[in-house]
């Protein structure tokens, strides 16, 4: 069983060895995952304290789903599991770093290799107005025949 350690000290917490994750007010954590070989972000979301155990019991990512508010084992339903080859934490111990391999090679519901598909523009071409360009142009998959009319995970 996986036990995290109280918070004690700053020292510990940033110079330790000790797992003493923060959670913040919800009991949530910030997670960025990114692809092994090549560092391409993939991802951003959350883990709760029995997230992150199961992330680190399984060596797949866990995640916590605020919208439906329940565990969501990446790939269980999809099958495009994010086998987590390093966990990173941040210095004081509020942010995880997961590096993963993606079978399957998507980590996006939207059918996408990775959820920053899309770029927002900067000075003199925001000014034009903001529209996004799309950085990917063919889905890795098409969710409504790996989801069917479930609802969307994100919604609005």
């Amino acid at each position: 069983m996986i036990v995290f350690s109280e918070r004690k000290t700053v020292e510990q917490v940033e110079e330790g060895t000790e797992l003493a994750p923060k959670f913040d007010a919800r009991g949530l954590i910030p997670v960025v995952t990114t692809d092994y070989d090549s560092g391409e972000l993939l991802m951003h979301a959350y883990m709760n304290e029995e997230a992150l155990k199961k992330t680190i019991e399984l060596g797949e990512a866990v995640y916590w789903s605020r919208s439906r508010k329940v565990l969501w084992h990446k790939g269980a339903t999809s099958g495009l599991v994010q086998i987590v080859r390093e966990l990173r934490i941040d210095d004081d111990q509020d942010t995880v770093w997961l590096r993963v391999d993606v079978q399957g090679g998507a980590s996006c519901h939207v059918g996408y290799r990775s959820c920053f598909y899309r770029t927002v523009p900067l000075g003199e071409e925001a000014a034009k107005g903001i529209a996004l360009t799309f950085t990917e142009h063919e889905k890795v998959f098409d969710p409504k025949e790996v989801y069917g009319d479930a609802p969307n995970p994100t919604q609005i």
